[in-house]
């Protein structure tokens, strides 16, 4: 399985990708592991409801770019689908056992995903109704794919 995380922009601190680092190399027993990053825009502190939509957009389309015509594409959205751990883990396991060879997860920007990359994806799934930085939501990813490979595998994992 190739499984790529999209996101925008780049971690800047050290212990985020510390952290991640760790789970892509625990999952590299498993699958291979892609972190693919597309530039940021820049956010100014007052802006419009318009200006957001043009940042999320340029983002957006950015990310669209990277997203393969042969891949299952899996948007991170706070209105999508929540599972628990174990629910991940079948859920991988599906597609995988339906012939998915390779899955690309999507993480919007401080701004979230434009309509365009919701659109696109097959799936929307929510870690959480709360928000998270999306630095921090790589780590989170990771560690819940690798989570994932270790309950279909029946390994011990912490519960």
């Amino acid at each position: 399985m190739q499984i790529d995380i999209l996101c925008v922009g780049k971690i800047k601190e050290k212990y985020f990708r510390d952290a991640l680092e760790e789970y892509k190399k625990r999952l590299s027993r498993y699958c291979k592991i892609n972190e693919i990053e597309v530039p940021d825009e820049k956010t100014p502190a007052d802006s419009s409801e318009a200006e957001d939509r043009k940042i999320k957009e340029i983002e957006g389309e950015r990310l669209l770019a990277k997203c393969s015509d042969s891949a299952t594409v899996i948007a991170l959205s706070i209105n999508g689908k929540g599972y628990t751990s174990e629910g991940f883990a079948a859920e991988l396991d599906r597609l995988a056992i339906g012939g998915t060879s390779h899955i690309q997860f999507v993480i919007g920007g401080s701004l979230g995903l434009s309509d365009a990359v919701l659109s696109r994806a097959d799936q929307r799934i929510s870690f959480s109704a709360m928000t998270f930085p999306h630095q921090l939501m790589r780590v989170i990813l990771a560690e819940q794919i690798y989570r994932a490979y270790r309950i279909q595998r029946g390994e011990p994992y912490h519960k």
